[in-house]
């Protein structure tokens, strides 16, 4: 019988992002459930000292000048995104499945992981200063939440956060 493993991700993963996740759990046989949050808020003040601390000029104009989506832009995204991160998975020869969760995703988190039962958590995202820093990044959060390993990768790249 396979193991879950939820990945939540706040944007669609990238083929990277796929490749080191699936390579990651290559010896295991194991199913994954994908959480998109759709994205209706966000701080911009903090964005922008999270952009400024990582010196993403491109991002802290874009943060600035783009307002928050409506609630049904902002799920419309966010289906984009997951349709896309389970067509990779599925690319790739893994076996997912997923859903547009709320803004805040550490609520259908922990109920995800108790619904299937979940071994381990990956959490995909772009590295936050202000929140890596002070532990309230998602991977942090989830981490004190629940008594499953919780392996925090910034999309993209091969770090680990």
């Amino acid at each position: 019988m396979s193991e879950t493993v939820i990945v939540l991700t706040e944007d669609a993963l990238l083929d990277t992002d796929v490749r080191q996740i699936v390579d990651y759990y290559a010896e295991r046989d194991v199913r994954f459930q994908v959480l998109v949050p759709a994205d209706t808020e966000h701080n911009v003040l903090h964005e922008v000292v999270n952009d400024l601390g990582l010196l993403d000029l491109r991002r802290l104009w874009s943060d600035i000048t783009n307002p928050d989506p409506d609630d049904r832009e902002a799920r419309t995204e966010a289906a984009e995104a997951l349709r896309r991160s389970l067509d990779l998975l599925a690319a790739s020869g893994a076996t997912a499945d997923g859903q547009v969760v709320q803004d805040d995703p550490l609520p259908a988190l922990l109920q995800a992981a108790n619904g299937f039962r979940a071994s381990e958590v990956v959490v995909v995202t772009t590295p936050k200063m202000l929140d890596d820093t002070f532990r309230r990044d998602w991977a942090s959060r989830a981490r004190e939440a629940m008594g499953l390993p919780v392996l925090h990768l910034y999309t993209g790249s091969t770090i680990i956060g």
